[in-house]
């Protein structure tokens, strides 16, 4: 379809494609990187990008140096880099102010060095890990280690996309991109800045969640686990666990087969059910009827919960209403050697949206569901028909010897029983020297970032800091067909015009007022609109509206770049706004509005920061 036929402008079209690409974002029903690309697909079939630059992105500097980055990020943490520091948080005492420095500044330095999700999934455990240890609600410590993400981020070239898509748009213009370090004097100030409130007072407007996201709180097996026998009549007498799962239709995860006294793990018995044998499975009232309605099981010892009441009664009716030899069916259930681990859903899952039977969890990854909880609470619908969503937190058992690459390939991150280990030494030397090589051919303009960052990728891989397949894991792929997609679309919005119609709508409305007014007013647009949409994609559009606006006013071009590569990283205010938001959603227990209680004065604070500072090193 030509323009003309349309009868449209093209900057009309290019704003008719970008708002219902947005309303798709702010919708959430299908994926971002599935939107970017339907957006860049309209605007070729609208004649707004032209047909053989379409997946021009693709090869993009902006788009290979993020894939690069992800694959060192990822290297790192398979050498032992980040195991050495995280060890050594955990070593933090009981006070919550110190526990929140330690560890809210700990990700603001790796957020710096690495991709900041990347940092902040290095972390998460070892939070969880010390909420638990020291009884402290997991939801003061998750949104303040988040947005040090974002905040570590600002500091360098390679900390958040934003970053690299602001200095390769820059080397567009001007012909020299940013250096590795050029964001630090302002990014450093605005991280300073929110470490200290966040330790100060940020902390306090973070909500208390009485939920501890585990075994022991949203997760509180023992209320649900049961004992069922297998007898000469039961259906089940003669099956195996995987027919047994078929006569059902339903995901009920045995956890345990007891035989003669000798317990297996549901995961790793692969024999016949015979009578006598006693199941130990995680089931609530209507998986037990149907149990037994379908397979003839029927429970042998009480739930949990019912034990402890029959436990208060008083020790004379215990004595009338339980024989003798149920004393040891009144004892807990003994769960020790499971290997339950709770792992939280990543934004980039093959997970989600996807039901167990699809997944094909147990036959396929040797992983039982054992339970789910969202939004702070355990799910209570049966586990077949749940389509897991970003932010699950998932109670599973499996292999302790495969559960860890299980996770990894379904993209899952461990919360719980994750144990920290040390790279090797070599391997860890050789990381941070590739590594540091690469800083010093960017900082002496030897090499460009994305082919320093690409070799050293490329010489990790070579050399075994991380195997070929978790690299290719290590990539996430819909931020990429984001980027890419998205980078032409941004390139036809100044290219027909559009940029520069919102430019001059904003020289109009601040033509009597301080140059320093719209550069206030350009910093909210772009973070109200990182806020909505993938930050990434924010820095994309804004990036050339900047321009114009810089260009409007007559002014220097790096200050009003500046405003949008640190706005477009103040995703504060939504858990959707950033990756880091969404991977703590599920485990903090958090709703949607906790969000910009603390998101919306850090805000301010960012803003207070970085205006100032941008201007003293970016003089207009």
């Amino acid at each position: 379809m030509e323009m003309d036929t349309v009868g449209l402008a093209p900057s009309t079209l290019i704003f008719i494609v970008l708002g219902l690409t947005l309303l798709a974002f702010i919708w959430g029903r299908f994926r971002y990187d599935l939107v970017a690309l339907t957006a860049l697909l309209a605007s070729v079939m609208l004649g707004l990008v032209p047909a053989e630059a379409a997946f021009a992105g693709f090869g993009h500097p902006a788009v290979i140096t993020v894939a690069a980055v992800l694959v060192l990020s990822r290297g790192f943490e398979r050498s032992g880099v980040v195991d050495v520091i995280a060890n050594q948080v955990l070593k933090v005492g009981e006070r919550l102010v110190l526990q929140l420095l330690v560890l809210v500044g700990t990700v603001v330095v790796l957020s710096g060095v690495m991709n900041n999700v990347g940092a902040l999934a290095l972390l998460l455990p070892v939070a969880m890990r010390l909420a638990r240890e020291h009884n402290t609600s997991p939801s003061l410590l998750l949104m303040p280690l988040a947005f040090g993400s974002l905040l570590g981020g600002l500091t360098t070239l390679i900390g958040t996309p934003p970053n690299i898509i602001i200095s390769s748009y820059r080397g567009s213009i001007t012909g020299e991109n940013f250096g590795m370090f050029s964001f630090s004097p302002v990014g450093v100030a605005v991280a300073a800045a929110g470490l200290v409130f966040i330790i100060l007072i940020g902390w306090r407007l973070t909500p208390r969640r009485n939920s501890q996201a585990s075994t022991e709180g949203m997760f509180d097996t023992a209320n649900y686990l049961v004992e069922l026998k297998v007898t000469e009549d039961s259906k089940a007498n003669g099956l195996t666990l995987p027919q047994l799962r078929d006569e059902l239709e339903e995901a009920i995860p045995v956890l345990a087969v007891v035989r003669d006294d000798n317990r297996r793990a549901g995961y790793s018995f692969h024999g016949i059910l015979q009578e006598g044998d006693i199941l130990l499975l995680e089931a609530g009232p209507d998986e037990l009827k149907l149990l037994e309605d379908k397979v003839g099981l029927s429970a042998i010892a009480e739930p949990e919960a019912d034990r402890i009441e029959n436990e208060n009664a008083t020790p004379e009716n215990n004595a009338e209403e339980k024989p003798e030899e149920d004393t040891e069916t009144r004892q807990p259930i003994d769960t020790e050697g499971l290997q339950l681990i709770e792992a939280v859903v990543r934004n980039d899952s093959m997970m989600n949206n996807r039901s167990v039977k699809q997944l094909r969890l147990n036959q396929q990854f040797g992983l039982h569901l054992v339970a789910v909880a969202r939004d702070g609470s355990r799910l209570k619908q049966r586990l077949r028909d749940i389509r897991f969503q970003t932010g699950d937190v998932l109670l599973l058992q499996g292999s302790e010897k495969e559960i860890s690459d299980s996770l990894s390939t379904l993209g899952c991150l461990p919360l719980a029983n994750r144990e920290l280990h040390l790279g090797k030494p070599r391997k860890l030397v050789m990381s941070v020297g590739i590594f540091v090589l690469a800083i010093l051919a960017m900082m002496f303009d030897l090499l460009p970032a994305a082919v320093a960052m690409s070799t050293a990728a490329l010489v990790s891989l070579l050399i075994g800091v991380l195997p070929l397949r978790d690299g290719y894991q290590a990539i996430d792929g819909p931020v990429i067909v984001l980027l890419a997609a998205m980078l032409p679309v941004g390139e036809a919005l100044e290219t027909s015009g559009g940029a520069e119609i919102v430019a001059d709508a904003l020289l109009t409305f601040g033509a009597e007022w301080p140059i320093f007014i719209s550069l206030i007013g350009l910093f909210i647009l772009t973070m109200l609109l990182s806020n909505v949409v993938n930050n990434a994609a924010a820095a994309l559009l804004m990036a050339p509206i900047a321009a114009s606006l810089a260009q409007g006013f007559k002014v220097s071009l790096d200050p009003f770049l500046m405003i949008v590569a640190v706005s477009a990283s103040c995703a504060f205010l939504t858990p959707i706004g950033h990756q880091s938001n969404t991977l703590v959603l599920g485990p903090g227990g958090y709703r949607f509005g906790d969000y910009w209680k603390l998101g919306l004065p850090l805000s301010i604070v960012v803003l207070v920061v970085a205006l100032p500072v941008i201007l003293l090193v970016w003089p207009l």
